[in-house]
């Protein structure tokens, strides 16, 4: 704590001075043996602390693996893990930690994070709000210019993001495409949801992206109901970074639209569209096509869950890893349900805000509020809610008396990304009872057949629940598997490529059958941007097609030491390793590796060569 004051103390005393008089330190901490000679202090702990403070960031705090140990459970700030770090003069790598002090009181002084696309204009753009908020006596993180070389670049990123007041988002047609992007959006939104203080703010713009062009669900979802500024040319520019400057001298949060007033349409993908990173999870009505003209069926998995869906109080459950089709499946689903006349909702739990998961009253309530919204039914639940019984009896009779009862013909909900509630165990077991109540009731209650269940999720189902009070035991198991070589060569067909099945070999032993992976790939080899050749060669590479891909995946390794640490165990043998369970299926949920049994390998060459080199072990 004595050095956390220290630094605080500096920081509070550098808001009253010119930037250019700011001095930030940086502090080491070692646990060790140190040796007194006069008025010098030698020895290996003084040796580890000197330098343990060079991989500080400036105004930080770096501890060793020991220190960490003693003050893990004692203190209430962030403590980020930044890796196994080569030290001078040190022969072994050693863990590293940092600890980021509380933000002191810093009047108008803000600390802003600038989330972009390394290309013009938005980089160039980037750079001008840099220089201008710099001037205007703010601190500001771009990676472009803060990241040096040989920096633990996923780590500093994490750190900035916890530290900032504001996320500012330069969105334009590439960078809503990006998985970097979309996760620093991700957690900047998880990061407000759990800071008291509601920070970051997310302040967006829009770069030659018109507000009526299409965002993926997950950037749609996250940006809903934040007002967004928007540049088109060098004229818009200075009046941009004005209205951000007074935004952040006043320490403003923009106002919130009251509802979705602005509605973004879809993000359907066509022949001449770039791939998604994410799927969206619902269908517009009527006869329309479907998201993606590239989606693989995978027999009989369609057939059985559309037959499956029309079945009085139906459940189907669909798990396979990120970008494996779960939501496109679903959304196939509904709109097969929505061709039998039945009114079908999709929620997906990963948009949800922070605040719902805070008990489970208001979960249920939101849960049912969200259900009749999508329904376009008056908001009824406060009528409905009633002290004197539990929530669950109220969202049951919600649905009970007032949703089921007001439509007159089945409804099939999709649930998707229900992962997130597993986070939150007390409310996960109420919740998931709840559903196999309702599936249970089916079998006797003709207003329960009217109610059909897709449940989507990636990771294996953690929280304790009774066997019998389960939603994950019963109904039709789903598990999406890879694409075949004869999938992925009619695949490329698709894209109008006349490849040999021997090109097609070649691409699935560097990505397997990964149908994200494999559209980027058939996309710009279609679009003449790249060979396979080259692209095979470049593939685990910073500068490969799949740079943004992997960059996110380490991202969220170094969050998780023990993840990385496994994913470190698994990317060096050359053959199955055994892992402890917990992190097998984290791993495996993530989409990094693969399970045969108890054994675990890496899931594809793609992931095993950048690891390799990401860990420094090649």
């Amino acid at each position: 704590m004595c050095a956390v004051e220290i630094q605080t103390a500096f920081a509070t005393a550098a808001t009253q001075l010119p930037e250019r008089d700011i001095l930030k330190h940086r502090i080491g901490i070692y646990l060790g043996d140190v040796l007194f000679s006069g008025n010098d202090v030698m020895g290996n702990g003084v040796n580890m602390a000197a330098r343990l403070q060079r991989e500080s960031a400036p105004g930080g705090i770096c501890i060793s693996q020991t220190v960490y140990d003693v003050v893990k459970t004692r203190l209430r700030l962030p403590i980020t893990y930044m890796g196994l770090r080569k030290l001078r003069g040190i022969h072994e790598p050693v863990p590293v930690y940092q600890i980021t002090p509380p933000r002191p009181l810093m009047g108008s002084h803000q600390r802003v994070f600038i989330s972009y696309r390394n290309q013009n204009p938005d980089s160039w753009l980037a750079k001008q709000f840099y220089a201008a908020l710099l001037d205007g006596g703010h601190d500001v993180f771009m990676a472009g210019e803060n990241i040096r070389w040989g920096d633990n670049w996923p780590q500093r990123l994490e750190a900035e993001l916890k530290q900032c007041d504001y996320l500012l988002l330069l969105l334009s047609e590439q960078s809503a495409l990006s998985e970097m992007v979309i996760e620093e959006v991700r957690r900047a939104k998880e990061l407000r949801n759990t800071n008291p203080d509601g920070k970051p703010i997310i302040l967006p713009i829009r770069i030659n992206f018109p507000l009526t062009s299409p965002l993926n669900y997950h950037l749609r979802g996250y940006l809903d109901r934040i007002q967004q500024g928007e540049w088109y040319s060098d004229a818009d520019t200075a009046s941009l970074i004005q209205e951000v400057l007074s935004l952040l001298a006043e320490g403003d949060t923009p106002e919130e639209y009251p509802e979705t007033t602005l509605e973004t349409p879809s993000a359907w993908e066509r022949a001449d569209h770039y791939p998604l990173p994410t799927a969206m999870p619902e269908l517009p009505e009527g006869q329309v096509d479907l998201a993606s003209v590239f989606y693989v069926e995978r027999p009989p998995i369609e057939t059985r869950t559309c037959n499956t869906i029309i079945q009085p109080g139906s459940l189907i459950r669909i798990k396979a890893t990120r970008q494996m089709g779960k939501t496109s499946l679903m959304a196939r689903i509904l709109y097969h349900a929505s061709q039998q006349r039945y009114r079908t909702v999709a929620l997906s739990f990963q948009l949800a805000e922070g605040k719902v998961f805070a008990d489970i009253d208001k979960f249920l309530r939101w849960f049912c509020a969200s259900v009749g919204r999508r329904l376009r039914l008056p908001n009824q639940v406060n009528e409905y809610w009633d002290d004197i019984f539990g929530s669950k009896d109220n969202c049951t009779a919600y649905f009970e008396e007032y949703l089921l009862e007001t439509i007159d013909s089945p409804l099939v909900l999709g649930l998707d990304e229900v992962d997130c509630i597993f986070q939150y165990p007390e409310i996960a077991a109420d919740f998931f009872g709840l559903l196999r109540a309702w599936h249970e009731d089916a079998k006797n209650r003709d207003i329960w057949k009217k109610l059909r269940l897709v449940v989507v999720h990636s990771t294996e189902v953690y929280v304790p629940m009774d066997i019998n009070q389960s939603p994950f035991n019963v109904g039709l198991s789903v598990e999406l598997p890879e694409l075949t070589p004869q999938q992925v060569f009619d695949l490329a067909k698709l894209h109008g490529l006349d490849w040999q099945f021997n090109q097609v070999e070649q691409l699935m032993a560097m990505v397997a059958g990964h149908p994200y992976l494999l559209r980027l790939a058939f996309y710009h080899i279609a679009q003449q941007d790249i060979g396979l050749e080259e692209l095979l060669g470049t593939a685990p590479t910073e500068s490969g097609l799949y740079s943004d891909h992997l960059r996110r995946h380490l991202w969220n390794l170094q969050q998780h030491p023990e993840l990385a640490a496994a994913m470190q165990q698994v990317v060096m043998a050359n053959t199955p390793v055994r892992l402890e369970s917990a992190a097998a299926f984290k791993l495996h949920s993530m989409g990094l590796v693969d399970l045969h049994g108890n054994d675990v390998t890496p899931r594809c060459n793609l992931y095993r060569q950048y690891f390799l080199d990401r860990f420094d072990l090649s």
